[in-house]
């Protein structure tokens, strides 16, 4: 399983697509753990870009601050699960919450 995170500063981006990259993590769902860790340079924000580039990255789930409705449903068009109130942590931390079944979901920071 491959889970995308926007990264702003070393911490989850709270604007979705506005983030300056995405950490790609490797996870073993069962063994609840992380096998490896990629940073990519985000590509330039346009409108239904990322949803297409992040499938071609494999990646399975997204945790995010904030994302617009149009955009979470592209990304289910791509068969990507999003997961949108997640606090600005670091994307190990996240990731191991989620792992967990402790990761503390709020307001989508977005509102379009």
């Amino acid at each position: 399983m491959k889970i995308a995170i926007p990264v702003a500063n070393g911490t989850l981006s709270m604007h979705f697509g506005h983030c300056e990259k995405f950490v790609l993590v490797d996870v073993d769902p069962e063994a609840k753990a992380i096998t490896a860790t990629t940073e990519l340079e985000a590509p330039p924000h346009e409108p239904g870009l990322l949803p297409r580039w992040l499938a071609e990255q494999s990646a399975d789930l997204i945790i995010a601050g904030g994302m617009g409705q149009r955009a979470q449903s592209l990304f289910e068009g791509q068969g990507i699960v999003v997961v949108v109130g997640a606090p600005s942590e670091e994307p190990e931390i996240l990731v191991q919450a989620y792992l967990s079944g402790s990761l503390q979901t709020g307001m989508n920071a977005c509102d379009h």
